[in-house]
């Protein structure tokens, strides 16, 4: 019993001073660390589960340190510590509102400098940080199996334990590695296969036994060395392949290659190929193939495939891994080379004779069947047949049908046979195939398959036959109707002649001829091209022909209507503007006609005096220009023109030439003619066309004074004596006629003298070598005409004076009325005698 309570004390005793061990580094905690820390160096670490319980905050009173979650102190600079230093970490749980500081003191190991005699010990390498391990895949153990060993430097110092994590040890796949705590030493538990886990990364802790970590966590690599533990692999492991028949040495026919497992770029993945088997041999080509054994690619060795003789081959392929080597692990596979058919055959007709028979006239009937023969593929381009006549038929009598299916040519007539003129038709056939022939290497050239058919025709009684069947009957235009232009005779094919055959018109849609019992062809009316009816210039025309025994045979005349030169050139435009400039005016003319009788025109002008010129511009064109200046105005040119055969016809061109600039500026360039100005004629007169105007002048002049002189005696006006005129002119304000004068006779004249009044105007005529006047009412104005010596002189008073009452007759009444005295007519004119005239004034001389 006592040594149980000494144990329980003893007991007691060391968790008290593990207690007060932990208290004082949860409070208070110094750390050794040399002068000069780098950068992200480690300094210490604190415990935050065991000095708080739980935290979720750990705070560093310096920047120039860091702490983690798991208290670990690191620098966060390049730091140099020549004397100690201290910091403080804040420990805080947010949830419980608590938080407790650790006081951290640094303290600097400075180098001691050596004294002479002394010796400096130096460490040369950490133990820390090993090169990565390396293990053999699929090891045979024994398991568990030493793989390497960890050692920090920190362990001389501190009572260090080991542990590691990562892939392999807690994480999958797991438990494939562990370590001792107290040695370091790394074991893997089992065997490794690298084509699943070709390395590990695993983390390796030292930490002290309180918990503190002296080293920073190591990431060493494991990595599984490959072993070859893998054949190569065909996928798939069957390959087909495709050549052609007849193909020369050197084809790649393709590649059949192989996957390995293994590490790359070694020899455990370094594979070589060879062919091993080959099904069926060739006698001949013993080494028909060849493979490529880096590449894998099948190659043809000889030229020796032929479909028909094999049409596939099966090749047993090896792929050895270890470059080939004996030792290697290898593999197998097969290559399907199918031999692709090409036309190296020719196809060859059934028989090399054939003889069938058909009826004369017979159109569209079945001949003969052709069979064709070829050793190619069937239902191939290379086995199709292809049959062509190449003699016999230059009349394209026959043709040939082919069903593709059964390579079957189907002779058939495509026109009638005519037993009077060929009784039997020898046509000579080859065939071929849709595809062109490629020959084997060194072989001979293919021979073309032919065959002879022999037709034999058989008689038939048939009807009159018109030669030829189709008549071509050429007609000029513009023959009257009834005239002979042709004959269309049909014969009987037995006897040759044309005796007791009728002949007649089935159809003619355009009516232009007729035909007799007797094959004679002539026109029904007069045919002109130019009419609207005739606008096609072709019709044909269906005739028959019937002999005695009432056999019928028809034919086809085709009737062309020739063209005549019957149309003139005429010109386009006849009316044409020429501006200032006197830019030249082109004419074009056209002719209804057919060549040979239409271009080239000629073009002249039709009056040889005429002022106009023309140019030839082209052969349907010339170009009109006047000779000299000429005046504005309309011109009439006449323009011949004239076609290639010599037929010609005039235009009258009218050109406007006008003040403008461009044509289309002239104002009523073309006027209607009855409001055409007149142009003078250009006519010039003889001699004796002047004599005779003269002379009828002259008579026209007789009879006038004739007439005059034999004038009956009239009343004249009052007879005025005036010796004082003396052919002055008298003041007259007269303008026109005024209103009141209604009867042009107012005055009677004197007998013996002439006096007339017209419109309020008055002649006066000297007679006994007197002066008369004689006053006319004029508007309120007053006439007074004076003859004297051959001089006529008018008075007309200012409009106001001296008006005249209106009267009808003569009478004295009315000569009293307007009587004026010589003294009063003397007073009136003389102080007038001297003035100059003025407008309204008129001198009348006799």
């Amino acid at each position: 019993m006592a040594s149980l309570a000494r144990a329980a004390c003893l007991q007691l005793l060391i968790g008290l001073l593990v207690l007060s061990l932990i208290c004082e580094a949860c409070q208070e905690l110094t750390l050794n660390l040399p002068s000069k820390l780098e950068a992200g160096a480690f300094i210490g670490k604190v415990n935050p589960k065991e000095c708080f319980g739980t935290s979720d905050l750990i705070i560093s009173s310096d920047p120039d340190f860091i702490v983690l979650e798991d208290g670990s102190l690191f620098s966060a600079n390049s730091i140099s510590l020549p004397a100690d230093r201290n910091l403080t970490i804040l420990l805080k749980d947010s949830q419980k509102h608590v938080q407790k500081k650790v006081h951290v003191i640094l303290k600097s190991n400075l180098k001691k400098t050596a004294k002479t005699g002394e010796t400096v010990l130096r460490r040369s390498k950490r133990r820390w940080a090993p090169v990565p391990t390396t293990i053999m895949e699929n090891s045979l153990g024994p398991f568990p199996m030493q793989i390497q060993q960890l050692s920090s430097d920190t362990a001389e110092k501190y009572n260090i334990t080991y542990s590691i994590s990562g892939p392999g040890v807690d994480q999958p796949p797991l438990n494939y590695f562990y370590i001792e705590k107290e040695t370091g030493n790394l074991f893997v538990t089992r065997s490794i296969d690298r084509e699943a886990y070709s390395q590990f990364k695993i983390i390796c802790y030292a930490t002290t036994v309180d918990g503190y970590t002296p080293e920073v966590p190591l990431v060493h690599i494991i990595q599984v060395e490959d072993d070859n533990d893998n054949p190569p692999i065909f996928d798939p492991n069957v390959c087909t392949f495709f050549v052609s028949e007849n193909s020369i040495s050197g084809t790649i026919i393709g590649e059949m290659t192989a996957t390995d497992k293994d590490e790359k770029d070694t020899l455990h993945t370094k594979l070589k190929y060879k062919i091993v088997g080959q099904k069926p041999l060739s006698p001949q080509f013993p080494n028909l193939f060849h493979m490529n054994p880096d590449t894998g690619a099948i190659v043809l060795a000889s030229p020796g495939l032929d479909r028909e003789g094999v049409e596939q081959y099966e090749l047993l392929i090896e792929a050895r891994d270890m470059g080939g080597q004996t030792f290697g692990l290898c593999t197998t596979g097969t290559a399907v080379i199918q031999i692709q058919d090409r036309n190296d055959h020719a196809p060859v007709c059934e028989h090399s004779m054939y003889e069938a028979y058909v009826f004369e006239n017979t159109v569209g009937a079945k001949v003969i069947d052709i069979g064709a023969l070829d050793r190619d593929m069937p239902e191939t381009p290379a086995w199709h047949a292809t049959f062509k006549i190449v003699k016999g038929n230059e009349d394209g009598a026959f043709r040939i049908e082919t069903n593709p299916d059964s390579n079957i040519g189907t002779l058939c007539v495509d026109k009638g046979l005519d037993y009077e003129k060929t009784k039997e038709r020898r046509l000579e056939i080859i065939v071929n195939n849709e595809e062109p022939y490629v020959l084997a290497p060194n072989s001979r050239a293919v021979s073309q398959g032919s065959c002879v058919v022999v037709v034999k025709v058989r008689d038939v009684d048939e009807g009159p036959v018109f030669d030829p069947c189709v008549y071509f009957l050429n007609i000029k235009e513009c023959l009257p109707g009834g005239t002979l232009v042709g004959q269309y005779p049909a014969k009987d094919p037995e006897t040759g002649n044309s005796e007791d055959i009728r002949y007649g018109i089935i159809r003619d849609p355009c009516g232009w001829i007729t035909m007799d019992e007797r094959g004679e062809i002539r026109t029904t009316k007069l045919l002109d091209r130019d009419a609207p009816a005739m606008q096609n210039y072709q019709c044909n025309v269906t005739v028959f022909a019937t002999d005695r025994s009432g056999k019928t045979g028809t034919g086809t005349v085709v009737v062309n209507l020739e063209d005549e030169n019957d149309n003139f050139p005429v010109i386009v435009e006849s009316n044409r503007i020429m501006c200032r400039d006197k830019e030249p005016v082109c004419l074009t003319a056209v002719d209804a006609d057919l060549p040979p009788h239409t271009v080239p025109f000629s073009f002249q002008i039709a009056d040889t005096n005429s002022e106009w010129k023309l140019t030839q511009n082209d052969e349907r064109s010339a170009y009109l220009v006047p000779q000299k200046d000429i005046q504005y105005g309309i011109y009439s040119v006449p323009v011949m023109v004239t076609d290639n055969a010599g037929n010609h016809g005039v235009t009258v061109v009218k050109v406007r030439v006008c003040d403008c600039i461009t044509p289309s500026d002239c104002p009523d360039p073309f006027p209607p003619r009855d409001m055409e100005p007149y142009q003078t004629p250009n006519v010039t007169l003889g001699l004796w066309a002047i004599l005779a105007m003269i002379l009828g002048s002259l008579l026209l002049l007789l009879i006038l004074i004739t007439l005059c002189g034999c004038c009956g005696a009239a009343p004249v006006s009052k007879h005025v004596c005036d010796d004082l005129a003396n052919q002055n002119l008298i003041i007259s304000n007269t303008e026109a006629p005024g209103e009141e004068v209604m009867d042009p006779n107012i005055l009677p004249v004197k007998s013996g003298n002439l006096v007339t009044s017209e419109q309020g105007a008055g002649l006066g005529v000297k007679t006994g070598g007197q002066e008369c006047f004689e006053m006319v009412k004029g508007g309120g104005h007053q006439t007074m005409e004076s003859l004297e010596g051959g001089g006529l002189h008018t008075l007309q008073s200012v409009k106001g004076h001296h008006t005249m009452e209106s009267g009808r007759g003569y009478g004295q009444p009315m000569m009293d009325t307007y009587r004026y005295s010589y003294s009063e007519w003397q007073n009136f004119t003389h102080p007038r005698l001297t003035e100059e005239p003025i407008r309204g004034h008129t001198l009348i001389k006799n």
